[in-house]
């Protein structure tokens, strides 16, 4: 007769408590869905059908504005020339969705509001959107991420886009490396397309004896004028990067 596995006691009873934690937590505080508040899921079967997912065959090639493919306005010579430009710093951008008020509901609940799980519903979604042509030597490709400042990360307890990044590189079987040092600049929020640029100018920077791969793929919550990601791509090619993508879960669209 095969013998019935047995467990140290102690081992068992942190199970049990675990589980019992877990039970009581959903029945204090039932998950809910990120965009309707209906009780179930982060993200139900209804609100992920609606998201306003960008469709690649519209958007720009280039800087992944949803609705860019004929004539961008997001990447053209005037509006790089708003932030001191004359061409984009990273090789491709993708996100998405455009960001909408269901979009900002995603993101506000994963930042702002506590509901950590979300990384792992936005990063599934954002690496369907990432080509294959941009993973297609792993050995020499790493995923970064921008990282929050140093008051941001006290606010909310943690990263988000480090977080975020983590996720999205299990779903490519790629690694996540942190290559950038926290920058010091003031809150983009409510700055202009300019003022956003200007205030990201020269702001990033490479952890000091890091070794850079040919390429980097950077992942952010959030694309709204490209500044902080502009930035940042800077950053890794002056650090030694030959090719920086940019991944983002939403993109603003004016």
């Amino acid at each position: 007769m095969e013998a019935t596995p047995t467990y140290p006691k102690h081992r068992t009873a942190a199970a049990f408590a675990r589980a019992a934690a877990e039970v009581a937590c959903e029945t204090l505080w039932p998950t809910r869905c990120a965009v309707c508040d209906a009780s179930g899921d982060l993200l139900c079967d209804a609100c992920a059908a609606s998201l306003p997912y960008i469709d690649t065959w519209r958007a720009c090639p280039r800087c992944g504005a949803p609705f860019g493919r004929a004539q961008c306005t997001e990447c053209n010579r005037v509006m790089l020339a708003a932030g001191n430009r004359e061409r984009l710093p990273v090789e491709r951008m993708a996100s998405a969705l455009v960001l909408t008020p269901q979009a900002r509901r995603v993101v506000c609940a994963y930042k702002d509001q506590g509901e950590r799980r979300l990384a792992a519903v936005m990063a599934r979604l954002m690496a369907r959107y990432v080509p294959p042509a941009w993973v297609s030597n792993p050995a020499e490709t790493i995923v970064t991420f921008v990282p929050a400042t140093s008051a941001a990360v006290r606010r909310r307890g943690f990263d988000h886009a480090e977080k975020l990044a983590n996720e999205v590189a299990d779903r490519l079987d790629l690694e996540c490396v942190p290559m950038l040092l926290r920058p010091k600049s003031a809150d983009q929020r409510g700055l202009s397309r300019a003022e956003r640029h200007e205030n990201m100018a020269r702001r990033m920077a490479v952890v000091p004896g890091a070794t850079l791969p040919k390429a980097a793929i950077v992942v952010d919550d959030v694309c709204t004028t490209g500044a902080t990601l502009y930035a940042a791509a800077d950053a890794l090619r002056e650090g030694g990067a030959q090719r920086v993508y940019a991944l983002t879960f939403a993109r603003a669209w004016s």
